[in-house]
């Protein structure tokens, strides 16, 4: 199974259009794993087939049988999330020391849901993603969930490819999109921080031990930094396998809940390319 995974150190970069375009000529099955903000269901329209619940923490409880309303587990708590013996879920963090410092075993600690995985059907095929709720912790292991549920659909339709759009930046629930995949798609743009952060996860990536790739993004607003990435991958190694001008197309295409290789044609010969230049190295 080949997982190939779109990422980009900054948020805007474009790599959800890039995504989306790719999907037309991949035959593979798609992965939202920006489960923080998922955003690819816009553009692909899915039908829902199954919502997963997702119990990514544990949540106090207390027995009112047995609490002897000693107040322990109040001065214990950091979180403030006990207040006159009753816990206030929305601060409670998980962390367990209320149930610790109990002396008579009053509190037990319960999972809770903090997330959900959907499994869906799109025009492209199978699609899976993850959706965490407002506030909750635990992305990484809800990215987890999506990418297994995502190799479950694979496999059931017997397609090799698995696309995944990473979250930007280089945090915890990017390492788990990227982590195990035989190839990332770094998605960057010619600014000061769009490059700085490309930086960043190209380094990460090469922590992993993963094959990456750059395509530039809005490559006609900023030649002196064009030129600067283009520096940069040519000392780490690194191919850049396409450049794509600006185009008010993509927010157009993304208004209208397509991909830009189904809103214009030009580009859809430009996305063609890049995903042949990407095909070609797997080979």
């Amino acid at each position: 199974m080949i997982q190939i995974a779109v990422a980009s150190g900054k948020g805007g970069t474009g790599k959800t259009s890039i995504l989306s375009s790719f999907a037309s000529f991949a035959n593979a099955v798609l992965a939202d794993c920006d489960v923080d903000a998922p955003n690819l269901h816009l553009i692909l329209r899915p039908e829902i087939k199954k919502e997963i619940p997702y119990e990514g923490m544990e949540v106090a409880e207390i027995d009112e049988e047995k609490c002897i309303k000693c107040g322990e587990c109040e001065k214990a708590c950091r979180f403030n999330a006990i207040k006159n013996l009753v816990i206030i879920k929305e601060r409670c963090e998980g962390c367990g020391v209320c149930q610790l410092v109990c002396p008579v075993n009053a509190i037990e600690m319960r999972k809770r849901i903090t997330g959900f995985v959907n499994v869906a059907n799109s025009r492209f095929g199978g699609f899976a993603y993850g959706l965490l709720l407002a506030g909750e912790e635990a992305s990484g292991k809800l990215v987890n969930q999506v990418r297994k549920k995502a190799l479950e659909i694979a496999e059931g339709e017997e397609k090799n490819i698995i696309l995944i759009d990473s979250p930007a930046g280089i945090g915890c629930p990017v390492i788990a999109s990227i982590g195990n995949t035989n190839l990332v798609i770094v998605v960057t743009e010619p600014t000061t921080s769009a490059i700085h952060d490309m930086k960043r996860l190209i380094e990460m990536a090469k922590h992993f031990k993963v094959r990456t790739f750059v395509v530039i993004n809005k490559y006609d607003i900023n030649k002196e930094m064009v030129e600067e990435i283009e520096e940069f991958c040519l000392n780490e190694g690194i191919k850049i396998v396409g450049k794509i001008p600006f185009d008010k197309k993509f927010t157009e295409a993304m208004v209208n809940g397509k991909s830009v290789v189904e809103y214009d044609e030009k580009l859809a010969e430009l996305m063609k390319r890049i995903w042949n230049e990407i095909e070609n190295e797997l080979r």
